[in-house]
C-alpha cells in the first residue's frame, strides 16, 4: 500500500501534508484526505478489532453506508471513509466497544434553521445533475444535496470513456471528465443551491426533510423531491468474508482513483458484471496486479469489449466459478475459488487458491429507495433517477435524470411541452442490457487502411460512427444500439480508434508493405511503458496469443485523451486478429499448491458485519420456522448495528431462498428512522455549539 505516483490518465497533483496520530505513532496525510484513505496511503488496512469477537475491522463501502471503517478521532467515534483529517489530529483504533466521549455541555436548545424551495434534489451524481441542468434552464427554485465534497456521484470515479450516445450521454469521453462538465454547470447556476457534505436523514410524515449540512442540522420543506441518491453494494457470503482486505469495488475506486491511494499488490475480483470488470481495468492503470476474476453466471454480464480488455490484458477470467473462502489471520492471505454447476452448487474437485492481498466484491447493487418511500408515505411529490429508481448505466442514469428534470418542469408550470415519445423509446434503449455474443466481421480487402471493429455485442454505443469524419462507420438497424459496420474510404485519422470505450478498434495499413502491413492499436496503460524496439505480446480479441512482434512507435494522437496508439508491424494473416498485447505476466495468477476443501453450508459466513451475526444462527432460526425478520434481529441482533440493515437484508433473504421459504411468507425488517448515525445533540440546536 502506498501514494499512486503514477497515472495513465489522472494527473498526480503535489500534496500539502498534514501531521496526524495514529495509536501514538506519527504519520502524514495529504490535505483534505479523509481517515480511511490516508491509513491505507500509510500501509494501515485493519482500524480496529470487533467488540464481540475481536476480528479485525476495515474498510467495505468507503462511501458511509457502513460503519466497519469506524475509528476515533480526536475522542470521538467516526465513520473514518468520511471524516477528513486535521492538522494534528489523534486516531485511535476502536479496540473492543469503544467509549462515548464525556458531555461537559448539554447541547442549548435553539431554533433550527428551516428552508423552502420549490425542488429538493437528493444526490449530485449523473441523474440528480442532469435533472438540475433542466431544471436551470426553467428557473425552478432548487436545493441539490450531495455527501460528498465534490459533485458527480461515481462518474468522478471513472478513468475510462464512456459508452451510449454521444448526443444524450456525451459517449467517449471519460466519466470524471463528464462528471465535473456537469457539476460546473449546476454550480454555476443562479437558481440551483448546491449543498455539499449534506446528508438527507429522513422525510418526515410533515412534509419536511432534515438534512445534516456540513455537520449543522436544516429542516427543508420541498415542494417536490427527486430522489437521485444511487446505489448501495450488494455483499456476498462466503468463507471468511469480514477479514480486512474484502471490500467493495466502489470503495477501491474511491482509493484509487479519487485519492490516488495504491491499497494492494495483488488483487482478485468476485463478480463479472461492469463494476468489477471496470475495478479490475482500474487496478491495472494504478500499477496493481489483477490476480483473476471470477464470475458466477456461464459467462459475464458486462458488456464483452470490457471483458476483452483484461483478457488481452492478462488477466484470467473464470465463469462459472464462485469463492469458496477468503482465507487468512485478520487479513486476506489468498482466495479459493470452485466451479458450480448449472444450480451453483460447487463441484468437488475444481478448487483454485490464488495469492492475494485483497478481494473485491462486485456482485451487484441495490437502489437506495428509502427517500422515495418516506416522501410517499408523507405524501410529497416525488420522482426517483438513475439508480436509485432502475440499476443500468450512468449513461441511462443521465439521460433518464434530464427526463425526470423535465417531468418535474411539467409538474412545476403546467402546460409545459410533453417530452417527446422518442425520448422514453432513448431511454430504454441506454438501459438496455447488451445483446447476444456474435461473430466478428472484418472487412474483407488487404488494400489501403482501414479500421477493424472488434465488437462481438449490441450495447448502447455509438462514438465511432459519430466521429468518423468520411462517415464511413455506421450502425446496423439502431443508430445507438447496432453494431458498427465500416464501408467506405477510410483516411487514416485515427478518430475512431481513440474514442472506442472499448479499446475495441485497431487500424490495419497495407499501403507500405501487403504482406506485413502495419496495425495501430489502442493504449491507456501507458504507466507501464511500451516504446519503439520493444517486443510486445500480441493476442486476438479474446486474448489468445498471436505472436511476438516489434514495436515501431508508440504515443498520443492530438485530442486523443491520453489514449496512445501503437504501431506493430505483423503478417497479414493475423493482421485482422490482433486487437491488443499482454503487458501482465502469467506468473501473477499462478495457483496456490494446497487445496481448500469445499463446505457448501457454511456456518460461520458473517451475515450482518455489525453485530458479528453468522448465517448459521440465522439459518437455525429459519429452520425453526422463523419467518419475521424483527423477530430475528430481537433474538441476534442482526440489523440492529451502526448501518441500520443496509448489508444483511439481502443476505438473510438469500438464506430464506435457500431454506425454500416462500417470499410472501418473510416478514420485512422494520427500517430505523434515520438513514445514518447522528448526535442527539445536532436536533437540538442545529449543532451550532
Amino acid at each position: 500500500m502506498s501514494r499512486i505516483t503514477a497515472h495513465p490518465v489522472l494527473s498526480v497533483p503535489e500534496r500539502e501534508n498534514v501531521l496526524f496520530y495514529w495509536n501514538k505513532s506519527t504519520f502524514y496525510a495529504g490535505k483534505d484526505e479523509v481517515i480511511s484513505s490516508a491509513l491505507f496511503a500509510n500501509g494501515i488496512k485493519i482500524f480496529g478489532h470487533h467488540h464481540k469477537d475481536g476480528s479485525a475491522q476495515g474498510i467495505f463501502c468507503a462511501n458511509g453506508q457502513c460503519a466497519k471503517c469506524t475509528v476515533i478521532a480526536n475522542g470521538i467515534p467516526v465513520k473514518a471513509c468520511m471524516t477528513k483529517v486535521t492538522k494534528n489530529m489523534i486516531v485511535e483504533s476502536v479496540e473492543g466497544l469503544p467509549k462515548l466521549p464525556e458531555v461537559t455541555e448539554k447541547p442549548q436548545i435553539s431554533d433550527i434553521e428551516q428552508i423552502t424551495t420549490e425542488v429538493l434534489i437528493i444526490g449530485g451524481g449523473p441523474a440528480g445533475l442532469s435533472a438540475a441542468i433542466q431544471l436551470e434552464e426553467n428557473k425552478i427554485s432548487t436545493i441539490l444535496i450531495d455527501d460528498k465534497n465534490e459533485l458527480g456521484g461515481k462518474l468522478v470515479l471513472q478513468t475510462h470513456k464512456f459508452f451510449g450516445s454521444v448526443e444524450d450521454s456525451h459517449a467517449g469521453m471519460r466519466g470524471m471528465d463528464i462528471g465535473r462538465m456537469l457539476a460546473q454547470k449546476v454550480e454555476e447556476s443562479s437558481v440551483i443551491k448546491v449543498w455539499k457534505n449534506s446528508t438527507a436523514l429522513y422525510v418526515f410524515n410533515d412534509k419536511r426533510v432534515g438534512i445534516l449540512k456540513d455537520g449543522l442540522y436544516k429542516i427543508v420543506t420541498p415542494k417536490i423531491i427527486l430522489n437521485a441518491a444511487g446505489a448501495r453494494e450488494k455483499f456476498l457470503r462466503f468463507k471468511g468474508n469480514s477479514l480486512a482486505g474484502v471490500y467493495g469495488a466502489g470503495a477501491f475506486q474511491t482509493l484509487v482513483n479519487r485519492d490516488l491511494v495504491k491499497p494492494t499488490q495483488r488483487l482478485f475480483i468476485i463478480g463479472g458484471g461492469n463494476v468489477g470488470i471496470i475495478a479490475g481495468y482500474h487496478a491495472l492503470q494504478a500499477g496493481i496486479q489483477v490476480v483473476g476474476l471470477a464470475e458466477a453466471l456461464p459467462q459475464c454480464g458486462g458488456y464483452k469489449v470490457h471483458e476483452d480488455k483484461l483478457k488481452r490484458l492478462g488477466v484470467p477470467i473464470y465463469t462459472s466459478h464462485s469463492i469458496i473462502s477468503a482465507n487468512g489471520h485478520e487479513s486476506v492471505a489468498s482466495v479459493t475459488i470452485t466451479q458450480i454447476d448449472k444450480n451453483f452448487t460447487p463441484i468437488e474437485g475444481t478448487q483454485k487458491s490464488f495469492e492475494c492481498d485483497t478481494i473485491l466484491i462486485a456482485v451487484g447493487l441495490e437502489s437506495v429507495s428509502e427517500f422515495t418511500e418516506e416522501a410517499e408515505a408523507a405524501g410529497i411529490k416525488v420522482l426517483a433517477a438513475g439508480d436509485a429508481a432502475q440499476i443500468a448505466e450512468a449513461s441511462s442514469a443521465m439521460f433518464n435524470g434530464k427526463i425526470a428534470g423535465l417531468k418535474i418542469v411539467q409538474h412545476a408550470k403546467p402546460g409545459t411541452k410533453e417530452i417527446p415519445a422518442s425520448w422514453y423509446e432513448k431511454a430504454d434503449i441506454l438501459k438496455s442490457p447488451p445483446g447476444p455474443v456474435q461473430e466478428l466481421r472484418a472487412p474483407a480487402a488487404e488494400e489501403g487502411i482501414f479500421p477493424v471493429i472488434h465488437c462481438k455485442q449490441e450495447i448502447p454505443c455509438n462514438p465511432c460512427s459519430t466521429v468518423c469524419p468520411e462517415g464511413s462507420i455506421s450502425m446496423d438497424g439502431d443508430p445507438i444500439k447496432g453494431r458498427p459496420r465500416f464501408s467506405g474510404t477510410c483516411k487514416g485519422c485515427m478518430k475512431c480508434l481513440t474514442i472506442c470505450p472499448g479499446l475495441a478498434i485497431t487500424l490495419v495499413d497495407y499501403r507500405k508493405d501487403a504482406q506485413n502491413p502495419v496495425l495501430f492499436l489502442p493504449y491507456e496503460i501507458s504507466n507501464i511503458k511500451v516504446e519503439k524496439e520493444d517486443t510486445i505480446d500480441c493476442v486476438d480479441v479474446d486474448g489468445n496469443a498471436l505472436g511476438s512482434y516489434r514495436v515501431l512507435g508508440a504515443r498520443p494522437t492530438k485530442n486523443s485523451d491520453n489514449t496512445w496508439v501503437v504501431r506493430v508491424q505483423v503478417p497479414k494473416a493475423i493482421a485482422k486478429k490482433v486487437v491488443g498485447f499482454t503487458i501482465q505476466d502469467k506468473g501473477v495468477s499462478e495457483k496456490r499448491t494446497e487445496q481448500i476443501p469445499l463446505d457448501q453450508i457454511q456456518d460461520d459466513e458473517v451475515i450482518c458485519l455489525c453485530e458479528r451475526v453468522t448465517a448459521g444462527q440465522i439459518r437455525d432460526l429459519v429452520r425453526k420456522g422463523a419467518r419475521d425478520m424483527n423477530q430475528i434481529k430481537a433474538i441476534t441482533r442482526a440489523g440492529m448495528g451502526p448501518c441500520g440493515y443496509k448489508t444483511c437484508e439481502n443476505l438473510m433473504n438469500q438464506i430464506f431462498m435457500a431454506e425454500k421459504t416462500a417470499r410472501e411468507e418473510v416478514v420485512k425488517n422494520v427500517r430505523r428512522p434515520l438513514y445514518i448515525e447522528v448526535p442527539l445533540g445536532k436536533f437540538a440546536n442545529g449543532g451550532q455549539s
